[in-house]
């Protein structure tokens, strides 16, 4: 990692009022000081910074993964120091920059683990993508769509379980993923609501009716829409056709033209037009790797070609391989978005959904430095987390 008084970007600049074609972003002390036409560019930042990099694609926000479970052959589950430098560095130099650690279903001492790890490892000086908080993907899901979570280890929801998390580790849980229609799921969404708790549903078998009411409970995110949920039918919206038709609801997608047919995801992008679309890997150990076997949780998983299933099932995906940058040009070769589109639902909406739009998820003077720097056919040329270049 380099450690300099600033960095001058030049390039591309996708800012949230559009493109800036022959752009600049300054970089200085961990802030973007400037985000605008090179032109413009101030003279005493290019007598005083001698740090400069150009490229003819584009300077974009660094990417937030909120749904993400391992990577480079490690799993969140085995959370120590090393599993989670070895899987922040592998996304980093992907280009996330932010990202919360997921949890599978697991014993509730599994993930106490996970909670506890995560928590001391967020006071120290992160040194490549920063750790935003954990995500609880179960184990309050449902039984009958448990994918590949492991169902000896679903309960039903527990407001006890997440008032003692909470007291011990405040702020570090932010998003639950569980099924909405399980007994005890509307009292545990609506604390999670009053507690700043991004309520999600997942692995469930929901009608549509179960799925508004949990929204009015403050139920506010669908993960991997399409997947581990009742389908669209026209007869039966199911949790679906909650997901495509309620504005309320947030919806996460996989987009690595395996989890979900790309007419699908154009159309859920075409309804999620108010900031509510998110791009997600849901990648497991074996992102960054090769074929093999390898473990999601506690359930052995064969990756063949880059497409990750249940060892022994009838080819129940297991989360993925994908990274932010590869999701990234899916979203505009196969799609159909724009570049803005496109780092609006990597960066900006995952950003909005954590609270901390404020301070990252565009390019904009104030805002934190997590930049990435992109080249014509959008590889990664750089990647800067808190204004430090990690890749």
């Amino acid at each position: 990692m380099s450690e300099v008084a600033g960095y001058i970007l030049y390039g591309k600049v996708v800012t949230p009022k559009g493109i800036v074609e022959d752009g600049a972003v300054v970089i200085q002390g961990g802030t973007i000081v400037y985000a605008s036409e090179a032109q413009s560019l101030p003279q005493r930042w290019k007598e005083t910074i001698s740090e400069s990099k150009k490229t003819d694609g584009y300077i974009v926000p660094g990417f937030i993964d909120v749904h993400v479970h391992g990577g480079n052959g490690h799993d969140f589950m085995d959370s120590d120091k090393q599993v989670l430098d070895t899987i922040t560095a592998f996304h980093c130099s992907q280009g996330t920059t932010t990202m919360l650690a997921t949890t599978m279903t697991a014993p509730k001492a599994a993930i106490d683990h996970v909670l506890e790890a995560v928590h001391e490892y967020m006071q120290t000086d992160m040194p490549y993508a920063t750790l935003g908080g954990v995500h609880l993907e179960g184990p309050f899901i449902s039984p009958k769509w448990p994918g590949a979570q492991n169902p000896e280890h679903i309960v039903l929801p527990s407001v006890e379980w997440l008032e003692a998390w909470e007291a011990k580790y405040p702020g570090l849980i932010r998003q639950v993923t569980l099924a909405p229609e399980r007994e005890g799921a509307l009292n545990a969404i609506a604390w999670m609501s009053a507690h700043g708790i991004n309520a999600s549903l997942g692995h469930t078998d929901a009608t549509y009716e179960e799925v508004e009411a949990a929204v009015e409970a403050g139920l506010r995110q669908g993960v991997h829409t399409f997947n581990a949920m009742t389908p669209l039918h026209h007869r039966k919206p199911g949790t679906a056709g909650a997901v495509l038709s309620d504005s309320r609801i947030n919806a996460e997608i996989i987009a690595d033209g395996i989890h979900v047919h790309p007419a699908c995801i154009s159309i859920l992008a075409k309804l999620k037009t108010d900031d509510n679309l998110l791009l997600i890997t849901d990648a497991m150990s074996a992102a960054g790797l090769g074929d093999g076997d390898y473990t999601l949780g506690d359930l052995p998983v064969e990756v063949h070609d880059g497409v990750a299933t249940l060892k022994g099932s009838s080819g129940s995906l297991a989360g993925s391989t994908l990274t932010m940058i590869k999701g990234f040009r899916y979203l505009m070769d196969s799609v159909g978005l724009s570049v803005e589109e496109a780092s609006r639902v990597a960066s900006y909406n995952p950003a909005k959904r954590l609270g901390i739009e404020s301070f990252t998820g565009t390019l904009e003077t104030g805002k934190q430095a997590d930049v990435l720097l992109l080249d014509a056919s959008f590889d990664i040329q750089g990647v800067w987390v808190k204004g430090r270049l990690v890749f």
